[in-house]
């Protein structure tokens, strides 16, 4: 028993952590950039001040991971965010694809726990800070709220992913709080009075089916008046979670010290729309739903954005502008909310995208005037008109890897954030970003110490994709389609495929590519058709003399006819993709961009994917193979598909798919990373959505590993995951090096992105 009556006064217990990186906020910003940079070999500290981590991913809130890919609804194609956002988001499709939030806390609690040079402090907000010098960090204060213990955190560099930039405010770094002026940096896009100054918050509710009649008696405080809400019609009892995002508020409010009036407003809005469900007769369906969650704290947009070296334009986005710096990529689309959120009679959102993903400078990722201060997540250097489009959360979980990055090379060079782009080190930080599974646009990866580098490559097999065969899956053409395929430098091949029409029409078809290298979006037309059919079978025949100049994607196009049908396949290849002129809503996808003059944005046709089981290749033949699936491609410093498939792929008929790697003499090697096509373009989104597959249908899901007299040095049963990095016990001493792969299954051929070996 302990007693004291002592009249003293007490402090809490005083905890002391030195470490080479604090991270402050453990949404998943703080998630990813601790997690790469313990990996690298830092002690890291991530501090976070809720029960759980995720943030605005969490339980708590709710709202699923997204960035580039935005719900197939653009035309970034395989743009889904790599390293350890990947890792995740392929885990969680693996371990939950109900898309069930408190399974993604587990997911996101075991990544975390799992890392050794990760000390995590749940229940722990910093408070205050102390410097060494003006403009340089010496240590947090920080106090755990179920433990009552003070924390005093001191590393050389810190980080801050809170979202708010509590770290950043306390010590003084430069920010931003709303929108600029058009004339401050030239956006077109600055938004109108209506559009205001910030994002306001969302709260989201889960409902539930009981089986039997359930009443709600609503609390004081709800909305009583459902017709304050202008688009209230929009409400009804199917939609719930984060497909409500729309339920907004707090635009014209200071969104960090507001945060409680906001919520409780939210509160009153969620518990007045409930009210109306159940109680007004509208919805007789609703009778036996009970209303089984409502967030606790609110999903936050935008707060402060922080100052670094250079801040993140419009133009940027749009014109995709290359910058030497780029450490990362966005995608998702300038995404602007009305300042008054629910309560305005504007449409919930005014997106505009741009025409593929675009670059982000290291020199957003540090502050300007706080000399060991990381930013990361959506505090980055950003006016209000680009952070519309970086703030999402895949791309916040992107950009923070490659802070963590760079702090990895400030502790081997000694130095601060900002020597990595003064002295030179940004060449060095993009190699290690590419090694660790990051994407970079226009950067490849370039590995003196990879093995392979030195090897004779060779294979059982290489796709040499001349044909799909026609089945009896017939599609009527009610959507103009798009067959996306890798073409070499000279000549298209002759294109040949049958369509079924139901009556005598005229087949509209195109060849396209697009004006921009990198982009996916079929803006320049090489070859029209106007092909007479006959009813029922007919053979098609797409023939052009273009020269093709590089290596990139022809979108072979049939254009809608309600009275044609396709031959579609089962066959899904790496690299081989169909694309439609469709409808998106949920991000003002509408066909066709079409923007105001005054803005600044693009006006181009969204062709985009189908979700599976959906989105079947068209069968078609080919006057010659396509020859863009050869083994070189393992070792050409890309690891997606970006203007060909940058994968070794097998061909079908190979009933055991073999690579080979040959050096003159014997090689140690102590660990080996393979790369699989775990689909780059489907956006895995994390709650609420559910997914047709736990495991991507292209993952190589067996393979083995030989030395070169055939014995068997390493083999995997079950893979899910786009990178597996094995590391031997001991190095495994050989002049060759065997990776045998079983097919993913009989409709999809094995393939790899990449294999580096190191000693």
């Amino acid at each position: 028993m302990i007693k004291s009556e002592s009249l003293e006064g007490r402090t809490f217990p005083l905890v002391e952590i030195q470490a080479d990186l604090v991270i402050t906020g453990g949404g998943l910003s703080g998630i990813c950039a601790a997690i790469t940079a313990a990996r690298q070999g830092l002690k890291v500290v991530l501090v976070q001040d809720r029960s759980v981590l995720g943030g605005n991913a969490s339980s708590e809130i709710r709202l699923w991971i997204l960035g580039a890919t935005s719900h197939m609804g653009n035309n970034n194609r395989w743009a889904r965010e790599g390293g350890v956002v990947d890792e995740i988001l392929v885990e969680n499709m693996y371990r939950n694809p109900e898309g069930n939030p408190l399974i993604l806390d587990t997911i996101l609690l075991d990544k975390v726990a799992s890392e050794p040079n990760i000390t995590l402090l749940l229940n722990t907000t910093v408070y205050s800070l102390n410097k060494k010098q003006p403009d340089v960090i010496e240590s947090l204060c920080a106090y755990c709220s179920q433990d009552q213990k003070e924390y005093l955190l001191k590393a050389p560099l810190f980080m801050d992913a809170s979202g708010d930039g509590v770290v950043g405010f306390l010590s003084g770094a430069a920010f931003r709080m709303g929108a600029e002026s058009q004339d401050e940096f030239g956006e077109r896009f600055a938004p109108s009075e209506d559009y205001g100054e910030l994002l306001g918050h969302s709260l989201y509710f889960y409902s539930k089916d009981t089986g039997k009649p359930v009443k709600f008696v609503p609390p004081s405080f709800a909305l009583d008046d459902i017709t304050k809400i202008p688009k209230f019609r929009s409400f009804n009892s199917h939609e719930y979670g984060c497909k409500l995002w729309w339920i907004e508020y707090g635009g014209r409010m200071d969104t960090v010290h507001d945060t409680e009036k906001i919520k409780w407003e939210l509160w009153k809005i969620v518990y007045g729309v409930w009210n109306h469900i159940k109680n007004s007769g509208q919805f007789p369906e609703a009778d036996t739903l009970t209303l089984e969650w409502v967030g606790m704290i609110p999903g936050k947009r935008e707060s402060r954005r922080f100052e670094g070296d250079y801040i993140l334009k419009q133009q940027d986005i749009v014109e995709q502008r290359s910058h030497t710096d780029a450490i990362a990529f966005g995608g998702w689309s300038i995404d602007l909310h009305p300042a008054d959120g629910i309560y305005s009679s504007e449409p919930g959102c005014n997106q505009w995208h741009s025409k593929g993903i675009y670059q982000i400078p290291y020199r957003c990722l540090y502050s300007r005037n706080i000399k060991n201060l990381f930013l990361a997540g959506r505090i980055i250097s950003a006016s209000h008109v680009a952070f519309g489009s970086s703030r999402v959360m895949a791309t916040s979980a992107y950009i923070s890897q490659a802070s963590s990055m760079a702090a990895v090379l400030c502790k081997e060079y000694n130095c601060l954030p900002v020597d990595i782009f003064n002295n030179g080190y940004i060449h060095e930080l993009q190699q290690r970003l590419l090694k660790a599974g990051q994407h970079i646009p226009g950067i490849k990866l370039h590995d003196d110490n990879d093995l392979v580098m030195q090897a004779e490559i060779s294979a059982s097999s290489e796709l040499q994709l001349q044909e799909i065969e026609e089945t009896h899956l017939l599609q009527t053409l009610d959507l103009s389609v798009a067959q996306m395929l890798p073409v070499e430098k000279g000549n298209i091949p002759v294109i040949n495929f049958h369509v079924y029409a139901n009556e005598a029409t005229t087949l509209k078809a195109e060849l396209r590519l697009c004006s921009r290298t990198g982009s996916f979006t079929p803006d320049l037309s090489i070859a029209s058709f106007e092909i007479p059919l006959k009813p029922g079978r007919n053979c098609v025949q797409l023939q052009s003399d273009y020269q093709i100049t590089e290596a990139q994607y022809l979108f072979v196009m049939l254009h809608k006819n309600p009275a044609v049908k396709l031959s579609r396949s089962y066959k899904r290849i790496t690299g081989i993709l169909t694309v439609f002129n469709t409808i998106n809503p949920d991000v003002s996808n509408y066909g066709k961009q079409e923007p105001p003059d005054f803005i600044g944005m693009d006006s181009f046709e969204f062709w985009c994917p189908q979700r599976r089981p959906q989105g079947h290749n068209l069968s078609f033949k080919l006057s010659r193979p396509l020859l863009a699936f050869d083994v070189e491609n393992i070792r050409n410093g890309i690891g997606r598909p970006v203007n060909a498939p940058n994968a070794w792929v097998a061909d079908f008929n190979d009933a055991q798919p073999t690579l080979t790697l040959q050096w003159p003499s014997a090689k140690k090697i102590k660990s080996v990373m393979l790369v699989f096509d775990t689909d780059f373009d489907h956006p895995a989104e994390s709650v609420l959505m559910t997914h047709p597959e736990n495991v991507m249908p292209f993952c190589v899901r067996n393979y083995r590993l030989y030395d070169d007299k055939m014995n068997l040095v390493y083999r995997k049963k079950d893979n899910h995951q786009s990178r597996n990095e094995i590391i031997f016990d001991e190095a495994v001493i050989t002049s060759k090096l065997v990776i045998e792969c079983d097919h993913p299954s009989a409709n999809t051929p094995a393939a790899i992105f990449e294999i580096r070996c190191y000693e």
